[in-house]
């Protein structure tokens, strides 16, 4: 039977945990998202969202009683999704690529997510791929927005930013306490125990022999954010939300460049670490997390520890794949 995934380390600090909840995840069976669902099942009562074409994932999410409606936010039918419910979290993305696609998944659907559901504070996961490239200068949440994605995903950041406008102004048109949280790099370890987000591909890349590609202006630097961190994080940020919607940066505390985990996560996994130059990837986008610490304290897992469990988690996959295989 599927179990929550921390040992309980993160206690919630906020009020908003003192008594249960009920709360609205889209995107659930996202590599974030499934997470979050996961925790906050403790002790709220959780309905997640999502077309569960990963059947595997919806077990797994009932098993810790999450209760599944599935639901396509492309079409918009909320058909036994609730409303007037204490939270909504928006976790939901789409990346097809295809512009009509993706704004219609992304900004319009949040828009009349927030109608259906009217719930009491509604956060949203945004990204930080909706500021201008930067290079290393540290983005606070005033930077100039733009299209730092486009080299792998151009429909990405816009139809992000296009995202954030909606919920913005469905916020004051509905007088729904919001916020907005722009997501750094997630990364962690997940319910079955394996390693999950961005850096998780990199131990794929390397696995394989393959060069990560980086930009020229290195170092790359980021913030990357514990699943654990963001998890624990959620109470408070939605006892922050307001109207106008609060805007933040979703980040950990810690400036790492994308060089130096990958070379951690090698050394620890007996791998080598390649890079190759190029303008066909991400430059590093690393942000100011004032704004975020002011709300929900610093995040707890620092990035050594947390990849050093990614690594872990990779190690042990190997391990049960060889012996799966008879290697």
């Amino acid at each position: 039977m599927s179990k929550n995934i921390s040992d309980a380390i993160h206690e919630p600090t906020s009020g908003w945990s003192a008594s249960p909840r009920t709360v609205v995840i889209t995107g659930v069976t996202g590599q974030v998202a499934e997470v979050v669902a996961t925790e906050l099942s403790r002790d709220h009562q959780v309905i997640g969202l999502a077309r569960f074409t990963d059947e595997a994932a919806r077990r797994r999410l009932e098993e810790c009683g999450v209760e599944c409606i599935p639901t396509d936010l492309l079409t918009a039918e909320f058909v036994g999704v609730p409303s007037d419910v204490d939270a909504v979290l928006n976790f939901a993305v789409v990346k097809s690529q295809r512009w009509d696609v993706d704004l219609r998944a992304n900004a319009e659907s949040a828009g009349l997510l927030m109608a259906h559901t009217k719930p009491k504070a509604f956060l949203h996961c945004s990204s930080t791929g909706v500021y201008a490239a930067a290079g290393s200068e540290v983005l606070d949440e005033r930077a100039p927005l733009g299209d730092n994605h486009a080299p792998i995903m151009p429909t990405y950041s816009i139809s992000k930013i296009a995202a954030e406008e909606v919920v913005r102004t469905m916020c004051r048109h509905l007088n729904i306490p919001t916020t907005i949280a722009r997501l750094n790099v997630p990364y962690g370890v997940g319910p079955l125990g394996e390693p999950r987000g961005w850096p998780a591909f990199h131990l794929a890349m390397m696995q394989a022999g393959l060069a990560i590609p980086v930009e020229a202006d290195q170092p790359n630097l980021f913030n990357p954010i514990n699943l654990l961190d963001i998890a624990a994080s959620i109470p408070a940020l939605l006892e922050a939300a307001t109207v106008p919607a609060t805007i933040l940066n979703w980040a950990g505390a810690e400036q790492v460049s994308l060089e130096e985990w990958c070379e951690f996560l090698a050394d620890r996994c007996g791998l080598t670490a390649s890079f190759e130059v190029t303008d066909s990837t991400i430059g590093g986008v690393t942000v100011d997390t004032s704004k975020m610490q002011s709300i929900c304290g610093a995040t707890k897992v620092s990035w050594q520890e947390g990849f050093a469990a990614l690594a872990d988690a990779y190690l042990a996959g190997e391990g049960s794949a060889a012996g799966s295989t008879g290697r």
